[in-house]
């Protein structure tokens, strides 16, 4: 990523999460993109409130961005019955 967004989270906050944002998506082929890129980009989406054509140029391709957030924000249930997606869990622990 070229440049720096309020909205962004450094790296070693990201490091926290990357493990499960790695594991919703099944690996079929290596990643070409940096999922940290990615969640920055979610992340500049949901605090902007901009629509996803107006991801600006130096994050991933907006349907990229678009496509994790989709498989980040399916619900599940948790051990408690309590139902929540893994986008919402990792903005509670950041």
């Amino acid at each position: 990523m070229m440049h720096h967004y309020p909205s962004d989270i450094s790296r070693e906050e990201f490091e926290m999460i990357r493990e499960d944002l790695e594991n919703a998506r099944k690996k079929t082929r290596p990643r070409k993109t940096d999922l940290y890129d990615v969640f920055c980009a979610v992340l500049y989406i949901l605090k902007g409130g901009v629509q996803w054509r107006m991801l600006p140029s130096d994050f991933p391709n907006w349907k990229l961005v678009y496509y994790y957030f989709t498989v980040w924000s399916e619900k599940s249930k948790d051990e408690n019955g309590n139902e929540s997606s893994l986008l919402d869990r990792a903005l509670k622990n950041w």
